[in-house]
C-alpha cells in the first residue's frame, strides 16, 4: 500500500472505523489526486508535495470534523451515473437506488408518459429515471433554489432532459398535467431521532431535506398522496422512500385515503424502506 494511504488512514483513526478510513483514503487519492490502482498499491512511486500537499492536509482536517467525503470531493456515484453534491443536497444513498430500480422494473416495458419527482435534491432519482426510461417525460420539484441549481448541473452532466421546477409541495395545487409515476424521497426523520444520527449527517447534510415535526412524521407523504389523487393517471402509481419506523403507519394512511394495491417493501438491510400505491 502506498505510504500516503496509510498516512491518511492514521490521521482518521478515531474518527472513522479503520475499513472506512481506508476507503476514504483511497477515494481521496484516486478522485482528487489522480492516483491509479497501481500507484495506490505501491507498484509505482507518486508523491504529493507543495500546494497539493496543502490541499490534502486541508481535506484531512475537514474529514476529522466529520464532513462527508462526498462533499469534500464534490461528487457521488449513483446507479452508474456521477452526481455533483454539496451541502445544499443530500448525498444519494443505496436504498434510494433500490427505489429507482423498483420503478424501472415496473415501467420499463410499458409507457410511463410522465414522471414527477417531488423533493428532487441532487436530482439523482429524476435523472436516473430519465436515463433508464428515456421515453418518459420527467419533471422534478424542489423548494430549494440552491438544490435545483445542483440538480440542473447534474442533468447536464448526465445528458438527460428533466424539467426542474421550484415548487413547495406543501402549497402545491393540482393543475392540468397528469403523471403516470409520482415518486418522492421527502423529509422523513422525526426531530426526536436526531440523537441516533451520525455526526457526518446531522452536522453537514441539509436539515430542510431531512426533518419533520415529531407530531406529524407523515406530513409530506399525506400531502403528496392527497395531491396525487388529482394528478395521477388512471393506471398511475406513487412510490415513496420511507422512514422504517413508520412503515405500517404510512401503509395505513394510504389505504385510508383510498389507495389500493399498497405494497410495502424492505431494502437490502431488511428495513421497511419503500412503498408503492395505486389510486
Amino acid at each position: 500500500m502506498h505510504p500516503i494511504v496509510n498516512e491518511i488512514r492514521d490521521a482518521l483513526r478515531g474518527c472513522y472505523p479503520d475499513s472506512e478510513a481506508l476507503s476514504i483514503a483511497k477515494m481521496l487519492l484516486v478522485e482528487v489526486f489522480g492516483f491509479s490502482t497501481l500507484e495506490l498499491y505501491g507498484g509505482k512511486d507518486k508523491e504529493i508535495s507543495g500546494k497539493r500537499r496543502d490541499v490534502l492536509n486541508e481535506m484531512i482536517a475537514r474529514l476529522q470534523k466529520n464532513e462527508p467525503i462526498q462533499y469534500i470531493i464534490g461528487i457521488e456515484t449513483f446507479g452508474g451515473l456521477t452526481f455533483e453534491v454539496n451541502a445544499n443536497v443530500l448525498i444519494p444513498r443505496p436504498e434510494t437506488l433500490e427505489l429507482v430500480q423498483w420503478i424501472v422494473e415496473d415501467w420499463q416495458t410499458k409507457p410511463a408518459g410522465r414522471i414527477l419527482d417531488v423533493g428532487t435534491g441532487s436530482g439523482c432519482i429524476a435523472i436516473s429515471l430519465a436515463n433508464r426510461i428515456p421515453q418518459a417525460k420527467v419533471e422534478a420539484w424542489d423548494v430549494s433554489e440552491d438544490a435545483l441549481e445542483v440538480a440542473r448541473k447534474n442533468g447536464r452532466r448526465n445528458e438527460v432532459e428533466v424539467c426542474f421546477c421550484r415548487q413547495d409541495v406543501l402549497k402545491a395545487e393540482a393543475g392540468n398535467v397528469r403523471y403516470d409515476v409520482i415518486v418522492s424521497n421527502p423529509p422523513y426523520i422525526a426531530e426526536k431521532e436526531k440523537e441516533q444520527m451520525d455526526a457526518n449527517v446531522l452536522d453537514w447534510e441539509p436539515s430542510l431535506a431531512l426533518f419533520v415535526p415529531d407530531d406529524d412524521p407523515l406530513l409530506f407523504y399525506r400531502k403528496i398522496a392527497l395531491l396525487a389523487m388529482d394528478i395521477l393517471t388512471e393506471e398511475g402509481a406513487i412510490y415513496f422512500e420511507i422512514n422504517q419506523a413508520y412503515g405500517q403507519e404510512t401503509l395505513q394512511m394510504l389505504k385510508d385515503l383510498g389507495y389500493t394495491q399498497v405494497e410495502l417493501k424492505k431494502d437490502a438491510w431488511d428495513n421497511d424502506r419503500m412503498i408503492k400505491a395505486k389510486r
